[in-house]
Parts: structure tokens; C-alpha cells; sequence
């Protein structure tokens, strides 16, 4: 089914909802997710990015299916609450949360699902600030390795700033740091290739598709070695329980590393627009947001209900949200997707009244249950019930 015959069987099925409201496609969801397992190398699990899904039924579902094992989760504190349900919990960013820290390891249950993310022996001494050096039980850490592409001697550096550890030698001596404390338990290690996971590789440009794709193969070579490299050398200190890496974009690429043993993935479920210019897979879009027409401030215009829910990231037409439906509508460039209202223009649009839906989809995945309590679920041509995000249980992690 075409997803423009899918959207019309979705509108049917949510005709008597009250917009403004979001959706989710249980069986485009679904489907995402076999896909996602199907693109892994055998015996590679993926382990689900909660703050892509960020509704906990959602993220049960996902974890239900063989293929995925372990969540990789934003924040500390979402980690605990999640690890009420789920035995292994990845911390994917350090946490400087001293509260949050010390009720880790005073609980022998919580700190064996629990695995913090440090990068430094500050981030060791600030998990010692809150713990001592006797909690009740140690305290599990991964170390966070940057997977960026560096040239020129390091003055061009292409990806997300993340670690400051690089090199085998600097993974190493924080190791050591990390065994030097006998609270600490070594479990893992994680580089996440930003600049290959979250990067388009279909663009208008021709020159700059040519160029972002050269940029990926040369930082895919590069991490592949010098990560095969840090595990290597890490592992004659201790054994790493896994070694994460990747993300939806670089499912194959990544789990084709000998070394890497976990890919984490979470956007591919949902996919949303920026996962739409990625030559390697198609995944089916999941997850809409409806809003209202309510004013026609004049025969070519139809303006609708808030939709100004943009993405995070560099400021950009590609962080405003996609109008999945009608087709041939389009923004007004001198007010975009707005907090209180988004005036429309294009053919469609002088055919619409007051009450009829447009249906959006966000540029990013989790980001779109921030604004929302609830995701209706549709099977089929059915909603067939409702799950609360994170907003919706009262949860506001970051």
C-alpha cells in the first residue's frame, strides 16, 4: 500500500478524534522494526534509543520483537524509571545529576540494570562526589569513545562533539582510571558516528550529495579501524560486555564491524521526515500529528492550529515539520510552521474549510511526544487504543 492510500486509511480510522492530536501507525511501526533487525548483521541486537520512541508501551513493544535487546536511554534519571520495567539500561550521555547518582548505587537492583556513560576522570570524580567510595553496590560505566572524522590534523572535525577520549591510548588510561576504582565496574564502550548515522545521504545538490557521501565512506573506514583498535587494547584490561555504535542511518555499515557487538537505533520506528533522504533503506512513516483549519484569512489561504513544532539541531527549513496531507500545500516563508497558528498556501488550499485536518509529520522522532499526551494507535483501519508518552505520565526528562 502507497503511503498516500495508507494516510487515507488513517484519516478514516481517525475521523471522530479531536484534533489536535497524534498518531501512530502500529503496523508501519512494525514493520520499521523488522526492518531494522532485518538490516542488522546476524547476532548483532539493537538496542532501542528510548528518547526516539519516549512512551513507555511503545518502546515495550519494540523490545518484545527478537532483534532488540537493552535500551539506550537520554538521562539518568529516565534510566531509573525505565529500569523499573527493563533489565539493561544504557546511559548514553554523562550525568552530572549527584541525587540521581546516589540513588543508583544505593540499590543493589537498580545498579546492576544501570550502566553509566563517562567520558573523563572528571565524570568518574563527580559519580565519586555523589557515591563515596563504598555504595551499596558499585557502579556499572561505559566509556564514551568520539567517533568523529578529524582531517587536517584535527582542525576540521566532522560530527557531533562528543568525547574527548579518541585514541587507544586515551581510552586506556581512562580504563584504568575506571579499574583504579574498585566501586566501578568496566561494562562496555559506545561511538556514536553522527556524521553516518544522522546525515542524509539523498540531496538536492549534486556536488554536496557527492561530497557527504565521500565524507561517509572516509569516516566509516577510519572509525571501523580505530574502533577495532580502542576495543582491542580496552579489552586486554578488562572484557566489554558489549560495544555500541551507529544509529538508524548506519544499521549496516556499523554492525558489519567485527568489534561492534550492539547497534542503537530508536528513529527508524517512527520515521520521521529526516530519515527521508537516506538512499540505504525506506522506512514507512509511523507518526503523524493532526491539527485544524480555523481561520481562512483570505481565498488562498487556510490556516491551521499551532504546528510550529520544530526540531532540534541547526535552524533550518528541514526542522520544520512535513505536511503529509493534503498534498501540494506548503508554508508561507514569512511565517513558517508557527507556535500559535500556520497559515497554508498551494493548490489545496482554498478548498478547505474551518474543522478539516492537516496532517504533519515531525522532522525528528521522540521530539513529537513533547507536545503530545497521547499517541492513538492504528491497526489496520482501526484506532485500536491509546499510549501515553512520557508528558502524558507526568515525565519531563529534558
Amino acid at each position: 500500500m502507497s503511503t498516500s492510500d495508507r494516510l487515507a486509511v488513517l484519516r478514516a480510522a481517525t475521523a471522530d478524534l479531536q484534533p489536535p492530536f497524534a498518531v501512530v501507525d502500529l503496523d508501519a511501526f512494525d514493520a520499521n522494526a523488522d526492518a531494522l533487525v532485518a538490516r542488522a548483521a546476524p547476532g548483532t541486537a539493537i538496542r532501542l534509543a528510548s528518547k526516539s520512541v519516549r512512551c513507555r508501551p511503545l518502546t515495550a513493544r519494540a523490545l518484545d520483537r527478537p532483534g532488540f535487546a537493552g535500551i539506550l536511554a537520554l538521562t539518568l534519571p529516565e534510566a531509573l524509571w525505565l529500569a523499573g520495567e527493563h533489565d539493561d539500561v544504557v546511559v548514553g550521555y554523562p550525568s552530572v545529576d549527584t541525587d540521581a547518582i546516589a540513588a543508583l548505587a544505593a540499590d543493589p537492583a537498580l545498579a546492576a540494570r544501570v550502566t553509566l556513560m563517562v567520558d573523563s576522570v572528571e565524570s568518574l570524580d563527580v559519580v565519586e562526589h555523589a557515591v563515596g567510595r563504598s555504595p551499596a553496590a558499585p557502579v556499572k560505566v561505559c566509556l564514551d569513545l568520539d567517533a568523529a572524522l578529524e582531517l587536517l590534523g584535527g582542525r576540521v572535525h566532522l560530527g557531533p562533539l562528543r568525547s574527548p577520549v579518541r585514541t587507544p591510548a586515551q581510552a586506556v588510561a581512562l580504563a584504568r582510571a575506571v579499574l583504579d576504582r574498585p566501586w566501578l565496574r568496566l561494562d562496555g564502550l559506545m561511538a556514536y558516528e553522527g556524521q553516518v548515522a544522522g546525515v542524509g545521504d539523498v540531496v538536492a545538490n549534486p556536488l554536496r550529495q557527492a561530497t557527504v557521501r565521500a565524507m561517509q565512506r572516509a569516516s566509516s573506514r577510519e572509525l571501523a579501524r580505530r574502533r577495532a583498535e580502542v576495543v582491542a587494547a580496552v579489552s586486554v584490561l578488562a572484557p566489554l560486555r558489549f560495544v555500541n555504535g551507529g544509529g538508524t542511518g548506519s544499521v549496516e555499515a556499523t554492525s558489519a564491524e567485527p568489534a561492534v557487538t550492539e547497534v542503537a537505533a530508536g528513529s527508524g520506528l517512527y520515521a520521521p521526515a529526516l530519515f527521508d533522504s537516506y538512499r540505504r533503506f525506506r522506512a514507512r512513516p509511523a507518526a503523524y500529528f493532526v491539527q485544524p483549519v480555523v481561520r481562512r484569512p483570505s481565498s488562498r489561504v487556510a490556516t491551521a492550529l499551532g504546528g510550529g513544532w520544530i526540531a532540534s539541531g541547526p535552524p533550518g527549513a528541514d526542522r520544520q515539520p512535513t505536511i503529509a496531507w493534503p498534498p501540494g500545500l506548503r508554508y508561507n516563508p514569512r511565517e513558517g510552521a508557527g507556535e500559535a497558528q500556520t497559515p497554508l498556501l498551494g493548490a489545496p488550499a482554498p478548498g478547505l474549510r474551518l474543522g478539516d485536518r492537516i496532517w504533519f509529520r515531525h522532522a525528528k522522532a521522540g521530539e513529537l511526544c513533547e507536545r503530545v499526551n497521547t499517541l492513538h494507535l492504528v491497526s489496520g483501519d482501526q484506532v485500536v487504543g491509546e499510549a501515553p508518552t512520557y508528558r502524558g505520565e507526568g515525565k519531563a526528562f529534558l
